[in-house]
């Protein structure tokens, strides 16, 4: 089982940037992806950026540019760097990674959101 902790979420205008991070815990073998998802309210659950623990990344095409995801595999942890925020970035952020089981069997893990706010 994979736990994952998510912090830096809150409440910035236009322009401004915030930082989330993202710390996992918990019984595995390894964590291969790790990566943050997004939920607007009355639309579905998308892709942000993901990271692999070598340090390939994927980003959404709407944050290109503006958001760097980066991982510490020593901490576990994944973080994203949110800059040139947009009202359109307001949404429930939430943590997710995908985690190899004592038995080799790989899951998917999320966080429990943490809430993002971009007032125009």
């Amino acid at each position: 089982q994979v736990q994952l902790v998510e912090s830096g979420g809150g409440f910035v205008e236009a322009g401004g940037s915030l930082q989330l991070s993202c710390a996992a815990s918990g019984t595995y073998l390894r964590i291969n992806l790790m990566g943050w998802y997004r939920q607007a309210p009355g639309k579905q659950r998308e892709m942000v950026a993901t990271i692999t623990s070598g340090s390939s990344t994927n980003y959404a095409d709407s944050v290109k540019g503006r958001f760097t995801i980066s991982r510490d595999n020593a901490k576990n942890t994944v973080y994203l760097q949110m800059n040139s925020l947009k009202p359109e970035d307001t949404a429930v952020y939430y943590c997710w990674c995908n985690a190899v089981q004592l038995m080799g069997v790989p899951r998917n893990y999320w966080g429990q959101g943490t809430q993002v706010t971009v007032s125009s």
